[in-house]
C-alpha cells in the first residue's frame, strides 16, 4: 500500500469521521488520549508549530488554544476543507494545507515543534515522515506524537474478561508481524444500534511496527527521545466512561516526545 491508497481511504472516511468525532463519539480521545497528550506538551505559547496528519483539526485547534501559531497538514483534501471551515468559523490563526508528511512543502528549520496525534501509525513511510519532521524543526525543537501502543495493540489482540464481564487481561499475537497497510474496518463503540446500522464503517490502514523498530526509526531520523507517556484512566474516569476502563489493565496508546539536538 502506498501514499495514494492511504489518501483514498482517509478521503472516504473523512466526512463520516468528522461528523462522529464532532458529535462526541471518540470518547477515548476526548476523555483520555487528547488530555494526556496536551498535558505532556512543554510550553508552546508563542512558538511556531506543525501538526502532521491533522485530520479535521481537533488537535491543531487544541494546541493553538495553548498559544502556539499552528500549521496543519493532511493527505486527505476533505479533512483539510473541513478544518479550514472550522478556522473560518472560529479563527485561531491556523493555516491548513493538503500535503504528505513524508514530503513536507516547507524549508528546513521552519518550525519550533511538531505534533502528530494518532497519525504516524497510518502512514506508509514512517521513517521518511520522521526524517521530514526532523528536517523542518529548528535545532532544539521537538516532535511529539501518539500512536496505538505497539506492544498491546498489535495486529491480533483480544480482551479477556471474567464471568462478571470485568477485563482481567489482554491477549496479544502477531507483535513481530510488521504490517504494510493492513486495512481494519470498525466504527466507534459509542454509536447506538440505529446509528451503527445507518453508518458505513471506517476502513483504516495500519502500518504496525515493533517498539524497537519505532526507536530505530527515530534514531535514524536524527531525533532523541526525551519523554514517553502511556495514558491510564483514573478510577473515576473508568467508572464514568467505561470505554477507557481497559487502560487500567494495559495502555492502548503510546506518547513520545523527541528532540532535534542543537
Amino acid at each position: 500500500m502506498d501514499t495514494r491508497d492511504v489518501a483514498r481511504l482517509w478521503e472516504e472516511n473523512a466526512p463520516t469521521w468528522t461528523r462522529l468525532v464532532r458529535a462526541g463519539h471518540d470518547r477515548c480521545r476526548d476523555v483520555l488520549n487528547m488530555p494526556a497528550f496536551l498535558a505532556m506538551l512543554p510550553p508552546v505559547a508563542g512558538l511556531e508549530g506543525l501538526d502532521l496528519g491533522c485530520g479535521e483539526g481537533a488537535g491543531t485547534r487544541a494546541v493553538a488554544g495553548l498559544g502556539a501559531r499552528m500549521t496543519g497538514i493532511d493527505i486527505a483534501p476533505s479533512f483539510v476543507r473541513l478544518a479550514q471551515a472550522s478556522e473560518r468559523e472560529q479563527p485561531l490563526g491556523i493555516a491548513y494545507h493538503v500535503a504528505d508528511a513524508a514530503a513536507l512543502p516547507f524549508p528546513p528549520a521552519s518550525f519550533d515543534f511538531a505534533t502528530a496525534f494518532m497519525s504516524l501509525m497510518d502512514m506508509p513511510d514512517q521513517a521518511r515522515a520522521l526524517a521530514e519532521a526532523q528536517r523542518v524543526l529548528r535545532p532544539g525543537g521537538f516532535l511529539q506524537f501518539s500512536i496505538l501502543h505497539p506492544c498491546f495493540m498489535p495486529p491480533r489482540h483480544r480482551n479477556v474478561r471474567d464471568a462478571a464481564g470485568e477485563l482481567v487481561a489482554i491477549e496479544i499475537g502477531g507483535y513481530f508481524e510488521e504490517t504494510e497497510g493492513r486495512v481494519e474496518t470498525w466504527t466507534f463503540s459509542t454509536l447506538s444500534p440505529e446509528e451503527r446500522d445507518a453508518t458505513k464503517p471506517f476502513r483504516v490502514p495500519r502500518f504496525h511496527a515493533t517498539l524497537s523498530t519505532w526507536f530505530s526509526r527515530i534514531a535514524a531520523a536524527g531525533l532523541v527521545v526525551e519523554a514517553l507517556g502511556e495514558p491510564r484512566a483514573s478510577l473515576a474516569e473508568a467508572t464514568a466512561e467505561p470505554v477507557v476502563a481497559d487502560t487500567r489493565i494495559a495502555p492502548i496508546f503510546l506518547h513520545l516526545r523527541c528532540v532535534r539536538p542543537r
